[in-house]
């Protein structure tokens, strides 16, 4: 081969050559300790940016000092060595949604840790975003029927609303949650239950529970176990919420629990204090309040323009003792649409929902009831507020007249009605008929011991005899005259068999 044939070779191949460069940003480990690790030369990286480490780990940068920046690992730190590379993504931490993620439990990576093989992702959405804007927003005015008499009646819960669930700990906040899942069979409603810092095993009894019920069809569980590194815990919550963001773009309803914000909270100020940031009041750090914030706002029912579809947040906060002045939850009653306080002393005498209806509130009101719900429950708030008025007075004095002691009266079997068993919500026209027999005055002469029963013979011998009510409350959310008149009728009816009875 010629001189010059080489020479053409060579510039030929010059010509053609393209070099691809890739730039990566890398720092090295200078500490690695309790699941946080410290890294320098990482200058551009921002804050809550996604870094890799050499086996695998996932981190997130949360310390931004002037030397080094301080690291989260999101898995197990034990494998990360001084000195090992730490690469930043440039991207903030994702997590991996479709459809399929329903019916599954994942961890607060929304990696499947139910053994049931992996999920099928189409996208994926980032963990922290801004939540929607005024503008995009509408009112609440839809129910979000939870099947618990107490709570529908009394305390509504609208679809875009924040209700708090605030008691120590045993009162029955869980069960409510639960209970509220179970009742949105059929609903049209998509279910997300965290766990943050709970047991393995409470966690397996709920998602057998939820399961049995048929409940899982429409739910999705994320875990940040007890066992698992503060980290975990920290970022699951916004795991849960991203998820439930993915279906209300869809246009869907969501409801999200979070269970609960506490040792959320807890988990924050662990990290915070691993990672040198100085403590405040009750050694939580600064920002615990945005914490729960940027959290909390982010459940909202959006108009039409903007896509529809709505997130309703059921966040859980345990209290020490009733007291509901401490730090944390007073920033989460602050932040959230109203609040249920589940009350030791009413738990251990055996009122349960053990809801406190005085120092419980729902700031959507009546505007998140149906109509036929909120003329049978107007009356209902009134006679609990005047029995427990009465109550403190009746102990003292024997002699009360006729107008006080129906007074009284009403309201023990109010109280009464309001008792529910756990696992057993009640359909919206149920209690309506309930409530209607109670506030009418209907029960006023059925003993005390009797209304349970009362109540369930009620239901069953209403179904077959009052359809026309039935119908009216299905269509139109509120009863015709013709309806009444055949409802009043039938518990006239069944009044007289069950007196006859007893």
């Amino acid at each position: 081969m010629s001189r010059s044939h080489i020479v053409d070779n060579l510039i030929k191949e010059i010509d053609n050559f393209s070099s691809q460069l890739k730039i990566e940003k890398v720092g090295k480990v200078i500490e690695v300790f309790d699941g946080i690790a410290k890294a320098s030369g990482l200058s551009d990286i921002k804050l809550s940016e996604m870094v890799t480490f050499p086996h695998g780990e996932v981190g997130v940068a949360l310390n931004l000092e002037e030397d080094a920046v301080g690291v989260i690992v999101l898995g197990d730190f034990s494998k990360i060595k001084e000195g090992d590379e730490v690469k930043a993504t440039g991207r903030i931490l994702e997590i991996s949604v479709s459809d399929n993620i329903l019916g599954r439990v994942v961890n607060a990576l929304g990696m499947p840790i139910d053994g049931e093989g992996a999920i099928r992702a189409t996208k994926t959405y980032p963990i922290e975003k801004v939540a929607p804007g005024v503008v995009t927003r509408l009112s609440v005015s839809e129910p979000v029927a939870t099947g618990i008499k107490v709570i529908d009646a009394i305390i509504p819960i609208g679809r875009g609303q924040r209700e708090l669930l605030i008691g120590d700990r045993q009162t029955g906040k869980t069960a409510i949650a639960i209970d509220t899942i179970l009742n949105q069979k059929g609903q049209n409603m998509i279910c997300v239950y965290v766990s943050i810092g709970q047991k393995d095993s409470k966690l397996r009894k709920l998602q057998m529970r939820l399961a049995e019920g048929g409940a899982m069809d429409y739910t999705v569980i994320v875990s940040a176990g007890a066992s698992e590194a503060a980290p975990l815990s920290y970022i699951a919550p916004y795991t849960g919420v991203s998820i439930a963001e993915y279906f209300m773009d869809q246009g869907k309803d969501v409801l999200i629990i979070y269970d609960d914000l506490s040792k959320h909270a807890v988990a924050y100020r662990e990290i915070s204090l691993l990672l040198r940031r100085p403590p405040g009041r009750e050694a939580y750090p600064g920002d615990v309040f945005y914490l729960h914030s940027r959290l909390l706002e982010r459940a909202c029912r959006r108009n039409e323009k903007y896509g529809g579809g709505s997130i309703t947040a059921l966040p859980i906060i345990e209290t020490q003792a009733g007291d509901i002045s401490a730090y944390i939850p007073t920033n989460v009653i602050s932040i959230t649409d109203g609040q249920i306080f589940l009350e030791t002393d009413l738990f251990y005498k055996g009122i349960r929902p053990a809801v406190n209806v005085g120092s419980s509130v729902s700031r959507v009101g009546s505007s998140a009831q149906i109509k036929a719900m909120k003329k049978v429950a107007g009356t209902l708030k009134l006679d609990l507020a005047q029995y427990r008025e009465l109550e403190a007075f009746a102990q003292f004095g024997s002699d009360l007249d006729e107008n006080t002691k129906k007074q009284l009266e009403r309201g023990k079997r109010a109280v009464e009605i309001l008792k529910q068993p756990q696992y057993a919500p009640m359909k919206i026209e149920d209690q309506v008929i309930v409530l209607y027999a109670l506030t009418k005055g209907f029960m006023d002469d059925v003993p005390l011991e009797k209304i349970k029963e009362f109540e369930l013979g009620l239901i069953e011998y209403t179904e077959k005899n009052a359809k026309k009510f039935y119908k009216d409350i299905e269509e139109t959310k509120m009863w015709t005259e013709t309806g009444e008149t055949e409802l009043q009728n039938a518990i006239e009816e069944f009044k007289n068999n069950f007196l006859a009875r007893t």
